[in-house]
């Protein structure tokens, strides 16, 4: 597997075609040699005929190097997947659907919202670890935008027009580690308890605000330092960070974070926090994770029950 690149020039170098795109794929979701997804023969040729496709010498079942990821049945260039996920995983703050559509001269927006929205969901490795040791952990409210304007809302707990947001900071030797972040209802026990059994280690301690709903979670010590006149951000310097980064970034990258896909955008905003050091390898890590998670059609992403 070649290096990841680490400069727009390297990037342009590694693939400057379909066919690197291709070979980088193939490379990473088989990385001994071909398998048939359905019989598990390891013997195949390459079919001239179908782009990036391999016949199973077995079954005979023919599989594209993107079938069953992320990227399958697109219509786009394997070049536009590669540039979007590069730009989406090395970029600061990222880059919204319409600056993706300008700059990619993709043919529609709704092109641009699909391929950010299926990359987001490789935002997500289904085998990370939950954080461990100790766990900064407060809630916060964030404005969120309809079709009109975006929002004002209320300060305090109290959710009036604002979404309501758990955030998990790992603290290492006085400095923030791994970050979770979650939609939640409300901040009932019944809403932070499963954020927690979900995304943190048992044997973890939970350092809070002293609110009332956090302790009685099982397998878990529970440090309240009750603010009082305090400043939060003295008691919880590295969540409060967290927090105050995650509202200008909504607004600045998005103009305000849409309901309905809300959780989706936290995952991209702890994807690039958790590889804020080894951001050009983020990009290697969101291509691998879509290779191995199951596609999504515009349908399923915009339906009632979606929640990305």
């Amino acid at each position: 597997m070649p290096e990841f690149p680490r400069s727009l020039l390297e990037f342009q170098r590694q693939f400057p075609d379909d066919a690197a795109c291709a070979a980088w794929l193939a490379a990473t979701r088989w990385p001994d040699g071909f398998r048939c997804p359905v019989c598990g023969h390891d013997h195949g040729w390459h079919l001239d005929t179908k782009a990036w496709t391999c016949e199973c010498a077995r079954c005979g079942r023919q599989t594209s190097v993107t079938a069953g990821t992320v990227m399958h049945g697109s219509k786009l260039p394997l070049t536009v997947w590669f540039w979007a996920a590069y730009l989406m995983a090395t970029h600061s703050n990222g880059i919204s659907a319409r600056q993706l559509w300008r700059q990619l001269g993709l043919g529609s927006y709704k092109s641009a919202w699909l391929l950010c929205a299926k990359l987001r969901r490789a935002m997500v490795r289904p085998t990370r670890t939950p954080l461990s040791g100790l766990i900064e952990i407060d809630e916060t409210q964030i404005p969120y935008r309809t079709k009109d304007d975006p929002v004002a809302g209320c300060g305090g707990r109290a959710p009036e027009g604002k979404m309501q947001v758990i955030v998990a900071v790992e603290v290492i030797d006085d400095a923030p580690g791994r970050l979770r972040l979650g939609v939640i209802e409300d901040t009932s026990a019944a809403s932070l308890h499963p954020f927690i059994t979900t995304n943190v280690a048992p044997g973890s301690t939970l350092k809070t605000d002293g609110w009332s709903a956090y302790p009685g979670v099982a397998g878990f010590t529970h440090e309240p330092h009750v603010i009082g006149s305090m400043a939060a951000h003295v008691i919880l310097p590295w969540v409060h960070r967290v927090i105050a980064n995650l509202k200008t970034w909504g607004l600045g990258v998005y103009h305000g974070l849409r309901r309905k896909h809300l959780q989706a955008y936290l995952d991209e905003f702890v994807f690039r926090f958790n590889r804020r050091r080894t951001p050009h390898a983020a990009f290697r890590s969101l291509l691998a994770i879509g290779v191995a998670i199951s596609p999504v059609t515009y349908n399923m992403l915009i339906s009632p029950e979606a929640k990305g």
